[in-house]
């Protein structure tokens, strides 16, 4: 679907306005960033782990296994992407993408509900920034079905605005889904920090203009101009946030 400069895509979720020009404190002056925009698998939370588990048994479930080369090929890609790419490898591209993904939801749902683990650091810092309070973003290429699950963890109200890998014309790396978080946020991409953990999310970060820092999990990240990249989220604060952004030309 077309999402237009106006309008919200339905379904993605935003909780009070948040004005750029009104905030006050570190923000403003550019200490900190106008926004921290979160991805969710592998950065948030160790649910990579629980992908392996759920597609490794749909894999066996079609009488076949994954491959550890297809598994790493799905990583922050969207659900459709992931089912051609499972199809491909088990040489059956005649399957039903969508029922391939129902059942696959199904089983990570069931996973998510139990066996969802906070990465190192990241409550910490998602703690540390809603204390400013700084605006935040959930930016996931996963469907709002999971997310749903997802955020009995994560928290209700740990994020102002949900961008959900179904709600969004096009996912990562295209620049999409960070480009509407930073808009329902109303604050300039520009200024704010995304955090993720795949090379793919990485792209669609950079793309939308924001600063990215790089936790890898399953796949390494390459440095590149506008991403730092550390082992985990472990130590990491505000002040090191507000490094990454280009400094404000502001009056004197």
């Amino acid at each position: 679907m077309a999402v237009d400069a106006g309008a919200r895509p339905a379904g993605v979720g935003r909780i009070g306005p948040y004005p750029y020009r009104l905030r006050l404190g570190g923000v403003l002056n550019g200490q900190y960033p106008a926004a921290v925009l979160f991805d969710m698998d592998g950065t948030l939370v160790d649910s990579e782990r629980l992908w392996e588990i759920g597609l490794q048994e749909l894999a066996a479930h079609y009488g076949g296994t994954l491959s550890e080369s297809a598994r790493l090929a799905m990583v922050g890609t969207n659900m459709a992407v992931s089912m051609e790419i499972l199809h491909t490898d088990l040489g059956q591209p005649w399957r039903d993408p969508a029922a391939s993904a129902e059942w696959l939801e199904n089983r990570v749902a069931e996973l998510f509900l139990t066996e969802l683990r906070w990465r190192p650091g990241a409550l910490a810092l998602l703690e540390a920034v809603r204390a400013v309070p700084i605006p935040t973003a959930l930016v996931t290429s996963s469907r709002r079905r999971l997310v749903e699950v997802a955020l009995e963890t994560l928290g209700r109200d740990s994020f102002d605005v949900v961008v959900c890998g179904d709600e969004v014309p096009a996912n990562k790396p295209d620049p999409t889904p960070y480009l509407t978080a930073a808009r329902l946020l109303d604050v300039p991409v520009e200024r704010c920090v995304a955090i993720e953990d795949s090379p793919a999310g990485v792209a669609s970060a950079l793309a939308a203009g924001a600063a990215v820092l790089g936790v890898p999990s399953l796949l390494p990240i390459d440095p590149a101009e506008g991403v730092h990249v550390l082992e985990s989220l472990v130590g990491v604060d505000l002040e090191l946030l507000g490094t990454l952004l280009t400094p404000l030309d502001l009056p004197r």
